[in-house]
């Protein structure tokens, strides 16, 4: 994703934007394989399972989130190489991820689409996979899959030739893998549907007519002309979750009770100073959401010094950071789903 920062304490103003200096250069072709099994690179595996806590009295569910089994979904991701929209690495990480949906069990589809973009007409598809509940309203829980198209320029100016966007892209697409199955393993109130967005990264510039979150708006979209966005009852996205000193702040633009709810969650099981109280403003997936009433927040990592830097690989990344998300949201569902009940 992209983003400006404002101000290197308390309250920050953030946008997920490119420098206007960006330009879209043609990917190469290459694809490198899928296959990559190596451990972490960080030194330290998190614990591949943790029990949740319990929550207002009541017992956690028993569902587990694997953080080795994530970790395999991340170093698969970065394996394929540059991952922007309408390229042949996409559409090879799109297969993996039906790949993985399948072999969970899990019914998934694809939703394509045209986008309109400065540079012309580009093939997208956002991912969609269900996981059956009690109810038939839906919980969403969502992630960007593409990485940043190169030649571009970092935050510093220096020219990045090319991005792997381990924790942009990669890692919130490897713990929403992993959140998909443990909830198969898990009695779900309601339905959960588990979308994994194309096209979040700016083709050009973010701020430049709509060029953005294509995949969420064409979601919505879609879902409000149907009649079905009625039944989506919230939005958890996750975005930028990798990074090895994990920092999240509170986003002012997504919905106060769902980030009070998150909070708590990730206070009660022990993770309070990696989900801080400072708080920021972030322009993200989740945007189109709150702008069509759906209830929604953003769980992002934007204090991250290789954003949008060629240094966004296996390095700087951690199984521990993708445990801690997991576990959290994990731990908001049942007060999520008590809420909305």
């Amino acid at each position: 994703m992209s983003a400006a920062m404002i101000g290197a304490m308390g309250a920050t103003a953030i946008g997920c934007r490119m420098p206007k200096s960006e330009q879209l250069a043609p990917t190469n072709g290459q694809i490198a394989p899928t296959s990559s099994k190596l451990a972490p690179t960080n030194g330290q595996l998190a614990p591949t399972s943790s029990q949740l806590a319990p929550t207002n009295g009541q017992l956690a569910p028993t569902a587990r989130f694997d953080s080795a089994r994530a970790w395999n979904d991340l170093e698969a991701q970065v394996a394929i190489g540059p991952r922007p929209a309408g390229s042949a690495a996409l559409q090879k990480t799109r297969d993996y991820i039906l790949a993985e949906l399948k072999k969970a069990g899990i019914e998934a589809r694809q939703q394509i689409f045209i986008a309109n973009t400065p540079l012309g007409e580009t093939s997208m598809a956002n991912i969609i996979a269900t996981i059956p509940g009690r109810r038939p309203e839906r919980l969403a829980i969502a992630s960007h899959y593409d990485t940043k198209r190169t030649p571009f320029m970092s935050p510093s100016g220096a020219t990045v030739t090319r991005f792997v966007g381990a924790s942009d892209g990669a890692s919130s697409t490897a713990a929403l893998l992993e959140l998909a199955r443990v909830l198969t393993t898990r009695q779900n109130e309601f339905t959960f549907e588990l979308i994994f967005f194309d096209g979040e990264e700016a083709v050009v510039e973010w701020n430049r007519n709509n060029d953005n979150t294509y995949g969420s708006r064409h979601y919505v979209a879609t879902a409000l002309k149907a009649g079905t966005l009625k039944d989506l009852r919230a939005l958890i996205l996750l975005d930028m979750i990798g990074d090895k000193e994990l920092l999240i702040r509170r986003d002012a633009l997504s919905t106060p009770w769902l980030v009070d709810i998150v909070w708590n969650a990730a206070a009660r099981i022990g993770h309070r100073a990696v989900f801080s109280n400072e708080e920021t403003s972030i322009d993200d997936d989740h945007v189109p959401f709150l702008g069509a009433g759906v209830p929604a927040v953003d769980i992002i990592d934007l204090d991250y010094p290789a954003w949008h830097t060629a240094a966004d690989t296996l390095d700087n990344v951690s199984a521990r950071s993708l445990q801690i998300v997991g576990d959290v949201v994990l731990a908001a569902l049942p007060d999520i789903e008590a809420r909305l009940r």
